[in-house]
C-alpha cells in the first residue's frame, strides 16, 4: 500500500512524525510531500532532525501569500504528484491551506483521502482554517477524529458511519514518545537561564490576532503589564515580528527569542508557570504536559479543555482584560492532570494505520494516473 502524506507547517511536522513511525513498522511505503508552508528553517527543516523522520520525498516550495495564490499553487503542485505516484491513500492533517489543497486534488482524481483531526469546529467562519476544516472533512473518505465532540460534529453535518473514526489524538502520542527524548536532549532551559514555573510561555501567531492592530496592540500591551511581576518568554513567529517590531514601548518588556524547534519547546512548555497562545496544537500540548493554559480567542475548536477547566478563553479585544486574565489564571487555576483521558490513551498512530489498511480499495481509482477532465 502507498499513501501520499501532505503537509507544510510545524504542527502538522509533529502530527506526521507519529504516522511515519506507525506506517514504517507496518511495513507501508510513504511519500512525504512538504507544499513548503513553513519554510524558515526554524520552523521546518530543524523538526525533521529532531522528529526522527525522513526528509520529504519533494518539497514545492510554495511559500506564504494570499489564501488564493497560494492554494491554487499548492493544488497544481499536489496533483503532479498525485498522477505521478499514484498511492492509495492522501493523508492529510489539521486544517492548513496544505490541508485543503491536498484534499481537493486527491478528490479530482479519485484519490481517497484520509483527514487525521477530523471534526473539529470553532464555529467560526470568519477564520481561514474553519473554511479548511469543514471541506476536507467533506472531501474525506476515512475521517480520524479525536475526540466525542469531534464525532458529534461530523454527525450533526450528516457524516455519519465507519468512515468516521474516534481514535484519540496522535498529538497525544507525540507528547509521550518525544517528552523524554526532550528531557534527555534539550539544553534549552540552561541555555535561556530558566528555573521551573518562573515564566509564562506566550505564541500568538494566528492572523486574526496579527493582522489586526487593535487585537495585537492589546495583547502585547497586556502581555506587557504582566511581565512587570513574571517573566514573559515569547517564541516569535515569522510572520508576527514584522507585525510587532513597531510597538518597541511594549516588546522592550517582553523577552523575545527566535522560534524553537519540537524539543525546546516541550522543554519550554513542560516547565512554564502558565502557557498564553492562540494555537490549537499550543492548547493541548500545554495540557498534555499539566501546564495550565489561557486561549487569546473567542472561541476554540478544543471545547473539551475548556469546559474541564484547564484551559481559558481570553478574547484580546482589551489589554486590560488580557492581563487581568492571565493574571488570574496563574493564581486561581489547577495544573491539569494529563491522565484525564479526553484524548485517548496514546496510541491513536497505531489505530489509524490498522485502520487505512482494512479501508484500502482492492484496487486504486487512481492507479491509471489519468487526470479527469470537465
Amino acid at each position: 500500500m502507498k499513501i501520499v502524506t501532505v503537509v507544510g507547517a510545524r504542527p502538522q511536522f509533529i502530527k506526521a512524525a507519529v504516522l511515519c513511525r506507525a506506517l514504517d513498522d507496518a511495513g507501508l511505503q510513504e511519500f512525504l510531500l512538504h507544499t513548503g508552508q513553513h519554510y524558515d528553517p526554524n520552523m521546518s527543516d530543524v523538526f525533521f532532525g529532531e522528529l526522527g523522520i525522513p526528509c520529504p520525498a519533494k518539497n514545492l516550495g510554495i511559500g506564504s501569500g494570499a489564501h488564493g495564490r497560494q492554494t491554487g499553487r499548492m493544488l497544481e503542485g499536489i496533483e503532479q504528484v498525485l498522477v505521478d505516484v499514484k498511492p492509495d491513500w492522501l493523508l492529510v492533517y489539521g486544517d492548513t491551506n496544505s490541508t485543503i489543497a491536498g484534499a481537493l486534488a486527491a478528490s479530482k482524481l479519485h484519490v481517497p483521502v484520509a483527514h487525521v483531526e477530523a471534526g473539529l469546529r470553532s464555529y467560526n467562519r470568519g477564520m481561514p482554517e474553519e473554511i479548511n476544516r469543514i471541506l476536507t472533512d467533506h472531501c474525506s473518505d476515512l475521517l480520524f477524529a479525536p475526540t466525542e465532540t469531534a464525532v458529534a460534529n461530523l454527525k450533526q453535518e450528516g457524516i455519519d458511519g465507519d468512515h468516521v473514526v474516534q481514535c484519540g489524538d496522535v498529538m497525544l502520542d507525540a507528547a509521550r514518545f518525544y517528552g523524554a527524548r526532550a528531557e534527555q536532549r534539550s539544553e534549552i532551559m540552561t541555555h535561556l537561564a530558566l528555573d521551573d514555573g518562573d515564566y509564562i510561555l506566550a505564541t500568538v501567531h494566528r492572523a486574526e490576532n496579527t493582522d489586526d492592530s487593535r487585537r495585537l496592540e492589546a495583547i502585547l500591551a497586556g502581555l506587557a503589564e504582566v511581565a512587570r511581576q513574571v517573566t514573559v518568554l515569547w517564541p516569535v513567529h515569522p510572520r508576527t515580528r514584522p507585525r510587532i517590531e513597531s510597538m518597541p514601548r511594549y516588546t522592550e518588556r517582553l523577552r523575545l527569542i527566535d522560534p524553537v524547534g519540537y524539543l525546546d519547546m516541550v522543554m519550554l512548555e513542560k516547565h512554564a508557570r502558565l502557557i498564553t497562545t492562540d494555537s490549537g496544537g499550543v492548547q493541548k500540548e500545554a495540557f498534555f504536559h499539566g501546564v495550565p493554559c489561557v486561549t487569546l480567542r473567542e472561541e476554540t475548536e478544543w471545547v473539551e479543555l475548556v469546559e474541564s477547566g484547564f484551559n481559558r478563553l481570553v478574547p484580546p479585544n482589551d489589554s486590560a482584560l488580557v492581563a487581568e486574565g492571565l493574571m488570574d489564571a496563574m493564581e486561581t487555576m489547577a495544573r491539569p492532570d494529563p491522565a484525564v483521558g479526553i484524548y485517548g490513551e496514546g496510541h491513536a498512530g497505531k489505530q489509524i494505520v490498522e485502520t487505512l489498511i482494512r479501508f484500502t480499495p482492492a484496487i486504486c481509482p487512481a492507479a491509471d494516473g489519468a487526470v479527469p477532465s470537465n
